[in-house]
């Protein structure tokens, strides 16, 4: 790998990280959703290293927890469905795609739960956390309708994406 896709993966993860830690005080409300969108516009499939670093980060920050085993898959699937829709040039559809992964989110977190607990434990853990994913998928959705379409269109986001990803196409 070279050594700036290395320092993108690193950057990128880290803003990942602190835009995590600056929204914590709001419930369910984060920019992470949005930047995943962005950066795998950006960077296409170097996007996975830096949601690897991301994922460590959140691991080593908050500890290695039940609910961490699901960020391993869950912001991959944030990540695809971004690629898949690439082509996209609506803020609208930016901001659907992240709302629907917000009301989803907790969801797609139960999975692990279903395997430790069982299916009664994880049905338990997703209908006690619908008021959390209306609120997640309310912010992801204005936050999407906000920063993704303009930021994806802004040339020097593109530049610097292009520049630290080594000319990977973006």
């Amino acid at each position: 790998m070279r050594l700036r896709a290395v320092v993108t993966a690193g950057l990128f993860g880290a803003l990942l990280l602190t835009a995590q830690v600056a929204l914590a005080p709001l419930p369910n409300i984060e920019l992470v959703s949005p930047l995943v969108v962005l950066m795998t516009l950006l960077l296409g499939r170097y996007v996975a290293y830096t949601l690897a670093v991301f994922v460590l980060l959140e691991g080593l920050v908050f500890g290695f927890g039940l609910w961490w085993f699901s960020y391993l898959y869950v912001w991959a699937i944030l990540a695809v469905l971004a690629h898949l829709f690439r082509r996209m040039d609506s803020r609208l559809g930016w901001a659907l795609l992240c709302g629907f992964f917000g009301l989803f989110f907790g969801t797609l977190t139960a999975i692990p739960v279903i395997f430790v607990s069982g299916l009664a434990a994880g049905g338990a853990y997703i209908v006690a956390g619908i008021p959390f994913d209306l609120l997640h998928a309310g912010g992801n959705f204005l936050l999407g309708l906000l920063a993704v379409q303009p930021l994806k269109n802004c040339a020097a986001m593109r530049r610097a994406a292009k520049f630290l990803s080594g000319g990977a196409p973006v």
